[in-house]
């Protein structure tokens, strides 16, 4: 209900946090183990739609599966937004654009 399931990448660990305080511990760690918090900057390798979580929190939450096991969860904190492209228009489209 309401998901979607999108491969990513991490492109960056930049920072690990305190799980109590939410202040930074490590600026760019190697990596992050179980039990950490940190900031990561994930690239969908398809469209998706979500928001920052204090914008409209029921599309700022996400998890991390691996091998059908959910290694991760969180929220996000900023969307990187593309233009939209100039991909198909529907029918639809085009006839509610003319009135």
């Amino acid at each position: 209900c309401h998901t979607s399931h999108i491969a990513c990448k991490f492109a960056m660990i930049e920072s690990k946090i305190d799980r109590r305080s939410g202040k930074e511990v490590e600026k760019e760690p190697k990596a992050i183990k179980s039990g950490d918090a940190a900031i990561v900057k994930m690239v969908p390798q398809k469209p998706m739609c979500v928001e920052s979580f204090v914008e409209y929190p029921p599309l700022g939450r996400f998890a991390v599966r691996d091998m059908r096991q959910t290694v991760a969860v969180g929220v996000i904190k900023s969307v990187a937004k593309k233009e939209a492209s100039s991909g198909k228009v529907t029918k639809a489209a085009v006839k509610a654009g003319k009135k």
